[in-house]
C-alpha cells in the first residue's frame, strides 16, 4: 500500500501476545477478516483478545506514512476459476508452461480462452503480490490486459498496484480507461473515483482529488472517502493562496510569511538528503514529495497534532516554519527525519510498525542513544520499557512523558540493528514487512530473531553505550 493519507489503522491483539496490524478489520461469525498487501487474511476469533481501533486522524506520530484504504472490485474470473488458478499456481510456484498453453489458445480467439488466461494471470498476480513482488505482480495485469484490455476488475488491481508503489500518475492510465467503460450508473463507477482520488491526492493535485472524490460519495457514500475528502478540502482550502516552487523530487507550497530564500534553502537540502537516503536504503520513491511550509497556527489547525509534534508526515511533509529565514540546524534535522518517514513509508508499502519508523527516521538525523543509554538501562531494569510489539500502531494519544520513552527506545532498538548488521539490514527488513503478515515474521525471515530477542538485543547494545 501507498503512504499517502490519514487513514487509520487497527491493531489485532492476540491471546499469545502477538499483535497485527492491519486495516479492514472486521468480526465474521467466529473469524476476523483483515486487509494485508498479501489481501485478505482471515483468523479464527477464538485466539484473539481483542481489537485496538485507531481511530485518529494519523496513523503515528510525528511522522509515520499511513496506509490509504484501497479497496478494488474484484475480477470476475472464467467458469471454473478454482481449477485455473490451482493450475497456474501449485507446489509454491507458477506454472508459466500452463500460462502459456492459455495464451496460444486465446491468440486463437474465444471469449472464454480469454477469461480463463486473465484469471490465470490474476492467480499469479496474487500469488506474487503475498510474496512482496509487486513488479512481477504488475507485469502479469498487464500482460493479462494486453487480451482483455476492457475487464475492469484487472484495471482497478492494477491501478491499485501502482498506488501501493507510490506510482500515483502511473495509476491513472488504468483508472482513466476504467471511467470510460464505466457510466456512472455502474456498481463500479465509485471504486474508480474513490482509486481516482487518491492517484491525485498522492500526485499532490488537491482539486482533482477533491473533484474525484466528491463524485465518490455521490455515487456511492463511504465512510473511508468522507474522511479523505474532509482532509483533502481543509488542505485545499488552506493552499489556495500559498506559493509554490519545485525540484525534480519536491513539490513545496508555502504560506506567504516565509520567505523565498527559506523554501529555496528547504528544497536544496532536501534534495541533498534525498540522495543520502536513496543510497542507505536502496530506494527511489518514483514521484515528486509534497512538502507544506505552515505558520505554527496553521500546521495546528491543518494536521490537529499534538503539541509534541514538531512536524507531521502523512504522504506530505508538514513543517511549521514560523519566524525562520534560512535552514538552521534545528530545522535541518526535522527535514531530513521527515523525509526519511517518506522512503521508509514508500518502501514498506506504508506497513512499517511506528518503532521502526521513528528509530530509522531519528538514526538518520543524526541522533544517537550513547546520552540516553544510562537512563534507559535504568528503565528497562525496572520493567518500565514498551516492548516493541506495543510500539507499532499510533503514538499520538501517548502524554508526552511516554511519548519521549517511545522515541528513545525506538532509536536504541535500531541502533543494534545496524550495530549488528549496518543499514543494509534495515533496508532488507522494510522489503520484508512490505509482504509479510507481521513486523515479528519480517524480524524472523531477515535477522532471525523475534521481538524477545531484539529486546534483549538492544539492552545488550546499551550496555556497551552507557557512559555513565
Amino acid at each position: 500500500m501507498l503512504a499517502a493519507s490519514s487513514a487509520s489503522a487497527d491493531t489485532i491483539v492476540l491471546k499469545n501476545g502477538r499483535r497485527i496490524v492491519a486495516s479492514n478489520v472486521t468480526e465474521d461469525g467466529d473469524h476476523i477478516t483483515y486487509e494485508t498487501p498479501a489481501g485478505q487474511m482471515s483468523i479464527p476469533k477464538s485466539i484473539v483478545e481483542r481489537i485496538d481501533r485507531d481511530n485518529l486522524g494519523y496513523s503515528s506520530a510525528a511522522g509515520a506514512s499511513s496506509v490509504p484504504p484501497i479497496s478494488v472490485a474484484a475480477v470476475d474470473p472464467a467458469r471454473g476459476y478454482e481449477d485455473v488458478a490451482r493450475l497456474t499456481v501449485h507446489d509454491n510456484a507458477i506454472d508459466f508452461g500452463y500460462i502459456a498453453q492459455l495464451e496460444g489458445s486465446a491468440r486463437s480467439g474465444g471469449a472464454t480462452a480469454v477469461e480463463k488466461l486473465a484469471a490465470s494471470h490474476y492467480a499469479a498476480a496474487q500469488f506474487l503480490v503475498s510474496k512482496g513482488d509487486t513488479d512481477a505482480a504488475i507485469d502479469h495485469y498487464r500482460q493479462a490486459l494486453s487480451f482483455a484490455p476492457d475487464n475492469l476488475g484487472l484495471l482497478l488491481n492494477l491501478s491499485a498496484l501502482y498506488l501501493r508503489e507510490s506510482q500515483f500518475t502511473t495509476a491513472l492510465e488504468p483508472l482513466e480507461h476504467a471511467r470510460r467503460l464505466t457510466p456512472d450508473s455502474s456498481p463500479g463507477a465509485a471504486d474508480i473515483a474513490k482509486l481516482t482520488g487518491w492517484a491525485y491526492y498522492g500526485a499532490n493535485k488537491m482539486d482533482r482529488a477533491v473533484e474525484e472524490w466528491t463524485r465518490a460519495e455521490r455515487l456511492h457514500p463511504d465512510p473511508e472517502v468522507e474522511h479523505a475528502l474532509e482532509k483533502a478540502e481543509r488542505d485545499k482550502s488552506e493552499e489556495e493562496s500559498y506559493r509554490e516552487g519545485e525540484t525534480a523530487h519536491f513539490a513545496l507550497k508555502y504560506n506567504g510569511s516565509a520567505t523565498p530564500d527559506l523554501a529555496q534553502g528547504i528544497l536544496h537540502a532536501l534534495e541533498d538528503d534525498f540522495r543520502d537516503l536513496e543510497s542507505q536504503l536502496d530506494y527511489t520513491p518514483p514521484e515528486q514529495i509534497g512538502v507544506i511550509l505552515y505558520t505554527e497556527q496553521s500546521f495546528a489547525d491543518i494536521t490537529r497534532a499534538p503539541s509534541w509534534a514538531g512536524a507531521i508526515n502523512d504522504g506530505r511533509i508538514r513543517i511549521p516554519v514560523q519566524g525562520l529565514t534560512s535552514v538552521t540546524p534545528e530545522l535541518a534535522h526535522v527535514l531530513k527525519h521527515e523525509l526519511t518517514h517518506s522512503f521508509i513509508g514508500q518502501k514498506s508499502h506504508g506497513r512499517a510498525p511506528t518503532w521502526l519508523q521513528e528509530g530509522v527516521a531519528q538514526y538518520m538525523e543524526g541522533r544517537r542513544s550513547s546520552a540516553s543509554a544510562g537512563a534507559l538501562l535504568d528503565a528497562a531494569n525496572q520493567g518500565a520499557v514498551p516492548t516493541l510489539g506495543m510500539l507499532e500502531g499510533s503514538w499520538l494519544a501517548l502524554p508526552g512523558n511516554s511519548a519521549s520513552m517511545a522515541y528513545a527506545w525506538s532509536l536504541a532498538a535500531v541502533e543494534s540493528i545496524i550495530q549488528a548488521g549496518g543499514v543494509s539490514d534495515i533496508s532488507h527488513l522494510l522489503d520484508h514487512i512490505a509482504a509479510a503478515p507481521s513486523t515479528e515474521d519480517a524480524l524472523r525471515d531477515t535477522l532471525h530473531e523475534n521481538y524477545a530477542d531484539l529486546q534483549q538485543q538492544t539492552i545488550t547494545y546499551l550496555r556497551h553505550e552507557d557512559v555513565r
